[in-house]
């Protein structure tokens, strides 16, 4: 039996260090496959979440490509389909054909002239994103209205650049209507940033795939009245100044005629801006003041009535739809030719600005008066003093340079086209009340 002695102290030490390295040995052994399978591990883990990530985003793609609401030969056809003119020029009216792509063409003035286009015989292709400023299922409706009448509407923003650059791949549009914006002086306070995206970033993609495009279209679009803000030289004059905006809405207008003034200058687009002065009218905007008053006095509810300083009643130049439509077509009919190609410009080309209005300014209490007569109804109202939301005083359009160039004659008196609303309204809304219009 070992003696305690022999234990702790053994007759051969070497033997001990020869076990105790096979201990540390196999220990590292143990250690080193431990840490081999853990790095295996992690490596095989670290594949399967590459793997994953990209199958997500493979996933992502196709989704987003099999649910999108544009693209695929079916749709390439109606974009072609709608484009195409439907007669031959009559040599009545400059200009010939036209294939023509209309922005916010589900909206109130671009589903009026996208319609007028058609039925003259232009090829017409619609843009619009349905947005929610005022209920989608108005834009809806305008959607079946025109499509009924064969004009495609393309649901899309005007900033995505890759969707006008497959539009312009697949028509050779020979003008651009654009009327899409973000439109309302008082909501700009709410939301200010919308303006931005769609007043002057959507016009800038819009303005780069016109530059870009191949011939280059014409390009006419729809600035506003607004951007005469705290100018008081009446009537307003295509020469008046227009460096006062009153609100962020005439801001992003004013920036729009800069911007198109720019790409003219640069790129040689053919260039013409349209400042419409209070367009009304048929399957108009619910937000407009003479829309929201119809419908609160038909419902019973009181109506704001804004006064300016010392008690001074507003005054619109109230406009016809028609007779904007009329403008807008002059405009097109009118406009020269683009002089740049691939992006680079060649020559000078036209840029032009217009007021589109009705000479006749008319205040928000006769404007009401006429539609209690109408209605039949007679309105509660709420008279007070005019914040400081950006709105104006009054608004009253000099028309002299659209009459010379464009042929522009307005012949719609408020009287008559709040008498055409009224009776849209009380139909479309399905009023069976005794309230038809005489």
């Amino acid at each position: 039996m070992p003696s305690l002695e022999d234990e702790l102290f053994p007759s051969t030490p070497g033997k001990v260090k020869i076990e105790r390295a096979h201990a540390i040995n196999r220990q590292f052994h143990r250690c080193f496959a431990s840490t081999s399978t853990m790095f295996l591990w992690a490596l095989f883990l670290i594949a399967l979440t590459a793997s994953y990530l990209s199958f997500q985003s493979f996933m992502d793609t196709s989704t987003k490509y099999f649910t999108a609401s544009w693209g695929g030969i079916q749709w390439e056809k109606q974009v072609r389909t709608s484009a195409q003119p439907t007669r031959r020029p009559d040599g009545a009216r400059a200009g010939g054909r036209m294939s023509v792509l209309v922005t916010g063409a589900a909206g109130f003035v671009g589903s009026h002239v996208s319609i007028a286009l058609k039925k003259r015989g232009d090829g017409v292709v619609g843009l619009d994103n349905f947005n929610n400023y005022y209920d989608p299922s108005l834009k809806k409706a305008r959607k079946a209205m025109l499509n009924d009448h064969g004009v495609f509407v393309v649901e899309g923003d005007v900033n995505d650049a890759r969707l006008l650059a497959k539009l312009f791949d697949i028509v050779a549009f020979t003008h651009v209507m654009h009327l899409a914006a973000q439109a309302g002086v008082r909501y700009a306070m709410e939301n200010p940033s919308s303006y931005v995206h769609s007043n002057v970033a959507g016009l800038v993609t819009l303005m780069e795939a016109c530059k870009s495009a191949n011939p280059q279209p014409a390009v006419v679009w729809a600035s506003s009245s607004s951007v005469y803000g705290l100018n008081e030289n009446v009537p307003f004059s295509e020469d008046d100044r227009t460096d006062q905006p009153a609100s962020l809405y005439a801001a992003t207008k004013k920036a729009g005629e800069e911007i198109t003034h720019t790409y003219n200058h640069i790129y040689g687009l053919s260039i013409t801006g349209l400042r419409f002065f209070t367009v009304y009218g048929p399957w108009g905007r619910p937000d407009m003041a003479y829309f929201s008053f119809t419908r609160n006095i038909l419902q019973g509810k009181p109506i704001t009535v804004y006064r300016g300083k010392d008690r001074v009643d507003l005054a619109r130049d109230f406009t016809y739809i028609d007779d904007i439509v009329k403008g807008c077509l002059g405009s097109l009919d009118t406009a020269g030719k683009s002089t740049g190609s691939g992006g680079k410009k060649r020559g000078p080309a036209p840029y032009r600005i217009f007021n589109l209005g009705n000479t006749s300014p008319v205040t928000v209490p006769t404007l009401v008066g006429i539609l209690e007569r109408y209605l039949k109804v007679k309105a509660k109202k709420n008279i007070v003093e005019m914040p400081g939301n950006g709105d104006v005083p009054f608004t009253h359009a000099n028309i002299t340079h659209a009459a010379q160039e464009l042929g522009y004659k307005p012949t719609t008196d408020l009287q008559t086209g709040l008498k055409k609303f009224v009776r849209w309204y009380l139909l479309y809304y399905g009023y069976h009340h005794g309230k038809s219009v005489n």
